[in-house]
């Protein structure tokens, strides 16, 4: 019998396919609302509520109560995460935070200090 654990891999997404990018230079604070995909690869802090996707870069920081379709992390997030599909901890991920989703993926070498709850996909978002 084989004990050993699997790598976990999650897809990077190319920035080309996404809508919208807030740079590294960009330092945001207020509320975010978006239905497609957006990527912060700068700073922000407020509250993010949205149906489409949204990616952290591993450079960005975010303070912020987050209410996602798919939440993918690279960078730090301090603040509750609410994913309607999925939460993606890449490796270079840190979170303090809650995180509540249908399904959670870390990668080995990510940082999670919260409390993880499985919820039941949203059909309906």
């Amino acid at each position: 019998m084989d004990n050993t654990l699997s790598e976990v891999h999650i897809k990077n997404i190319e920035e080309h396919h996404l809508d919208t990018i807030l740079a590294e230079d960009i330092d945001f604070v207020g509320e975010l609302h978006f239905a497609k995909s957006l990527m912060i690869k700068g700073r922000f802090k407020g509250e993010i509520q949205a149906t489409g996707d949204l990616y952290v870069g591993d450079q960005a920081e975010v303070e912020a109560k987050i209410e996602a379709n798919v939440v993918s992390l690279k960078g730090k997030v301090k603040g509750n995460i609410t994913a309607h599909s999925r939460v993606e901890l890449f490796s270079t991920a840190q979170v303090e935070g809650d995180v509540t989703a249908p399904d959670i993926v870390m990668e080995s070498g990510c940082r999670f200090n919260g409390i993880c709850t499985m919820s039941k996909p949203n059909p309906a978002k």
